[in-house]
């Protein structure tokens, strides 16, 4: 049993997405504010949450191979808590605890604001379900983000939950219908973390430039939003992740051309270049019309850097359409990409379509990563000899070596030891790694 006197430690697995490394910082925020501190050890943990995420294949294995890991230690100390969060908590919900009787809470992605008081339950005995959608706001239950920034960088949730229903996609179910936060309170989130020394936000959502929150009774878009976050002095980059073409609107493009807090930098996922897989996906666009899209993006911002998402495989896929998706990589020419073999989850309408062979589906996986490979490294190697911004984060791995972010996402490292977080500095690269570059200073 932990000492009394001491604060209750808190151990957080985060699976999955950056919205879960959103929501595991908030969740520590809500349990600090019950006397529980951070640990990266679980064995010795007072609590142990895990964030899991529904998106990556085999999420519901992976977790209850964790809690059977997580077993002997409930066994030697009973008085251990165990909670589930996240997705999977979500879609499966009180099966968790017939299945892991060691579990004591399961909260969904949108209760977790009552994680306190379901942790006080576990205390006194009880095993909680929360995977309601509630009508309020967890936001607007937390507590204020903490005293202190230890990095340069943080996510801001801004939107959350889907409307699109992607034939392949489980998030509608596990995180709900669109839901746009106040502008009012992003305002102020983002200047209680600039306050504390954050230098870039990137603004999170599983749409999230479909935003559309209101301010003084007036409707806002995500491009205003960006726009007026833009004018807080002390923030110098803003950055959005997960875009879905349909929601790229002509005032979003044009803040990428106009706005210089804005990174050229865009994640934009496609998932197949094949137009007949698209509308199975029930992705709601060609290939045709993803391609425009990057024209006028580009017309905008000719230097951006383009990342994607590409699944292969789902089911149907000829030799065909995969070709037709290589071209379209060929025809965009992407700065990194993450791709997938599809896989089926439960409930969703593509699960009980007939797959495509493994082998195949492998095959055409590889042949996809080795052109993504070869495009990230021309895309790499063609920042030699420019002159770049860097925020830099943190000490790297060789002695006197600093690692941060450029513009365009890629990580960049240089020698110079009297940095400190949050230094914005030019940088000219030097030299291409498989997954970073290296660098010199410039003076000022």
């Amino acid at each position: 049993m932990s000492d009394p006197q001491q604060p209750k430690k808190l151990h957080i697995k985060t699976y999955g997405c950056q919205m879960n490394v959103y929501d595991s910082e908030r969740m520590a925020e809500a349990m600090g504010a019950e006397g529980y501190v951070l640990t990266e050890d679980a064995t010795e943990a007072d609590m142990v949450l895990l964030n899991t995420c529904h998106i990556r294949e085999k999420a519901s294995e992976k977790l209850y191979s964790d809690l059977g890991r997580l077993k002997p230690l409930k066994l030697d100390r009973p008085d251990l808590k165990i909670g589930v969060a996240g997705c999977v908590a979500q879609a499966e919900g009180a099966e968790i605890l017939r299945r892991m009787p060691l579990v004591d809470m399961v909260v969904g992605p949108q209760s977790y604001h009552r994680l306190p008081a379901m942790a006080r339950a576990a205390e006194a005995g009880e095993k909680t379900v929360d995977t309601e959608f509630p009508a309020e706001d967890k936001f607007d239950h937390l507590p204020d983000r903490p005293s202190a920034s230890t990095r340069p960088s943080a996510f801001l949730t801004v939107q959350e939950g889907c409307d699109k229903f992607c034939a392949f996609c489980v998030v509608p179910y596990t995180r709900g219908s669109e839901v746009s936060r106040p502008v009012d309170r992003i305002l102020t989130e983002a200047r209680k973390l600039i306050g504390k020394g954050v230098r870039e936000i990137t603004l999170l959502g599983q749409n999230v430039n479909a935003y559309h929150g209101t301010r003084d009774g007036a409707d806002w878009g995500f491009a205003r939003l960006v726009r007026e976050l833009a004018r807080i002095d002390g923030l110098a980059r803003i950055r959005y992740t997960t875009s879905h073409p349909n929601d790229m609107e002509d005032d979003l493009i044009a803040a990428h051309g106009d706005e210089p807090k804005l990174m050229p930098y865009l994640h934009l996922p496609v998932q197949s270049g094949s137009d007949r897989i698209l509308k199975a996906m029930n992705r709601k666009h060609g290939a045709q019309d993803y391609l425009r899209l990057i024209d006028r993006i580009r017309a905008a911002r000719p230097d951006i850097l383009l990342s994607g998402d590409f699944i292969v495989g789902f089911p149907g896929e000829t030799d065909a359409d995969f070709d037709a998706t290589m071209d379209l990589i060929r025809a965009v020419g992407y700065g990194m990409a993450y791709s997938f073999k599809y896989s089926a989850r439960p409930g969703t309408p593509a699960a009980d379509r007939p797959p495509v062979p493994a082998d195949v589906a492998d095959a055409r996986l590889q042949t996809l990563q080795a052109l993504i490979t070869r495009q990230q490294r021309a895309a790499q190697e063609a920042m030699v000899g420019r002159e770049v911004g860097v925020l830099f984060e943190k000490p790297g791995r060789q002695p006197g070596q600093w690692v941060g972010k450029s513009d365009h996402l890629h990580a960049v490292h240089v020698t110079r030891p009297d940095l400190t977080p949050g230094t914005l500095a030019r940088v000219r690269i030097t030299e291409s790694g498989p997954n970073s570059l290296a660098g010199v200073l410039l003076e000022n």
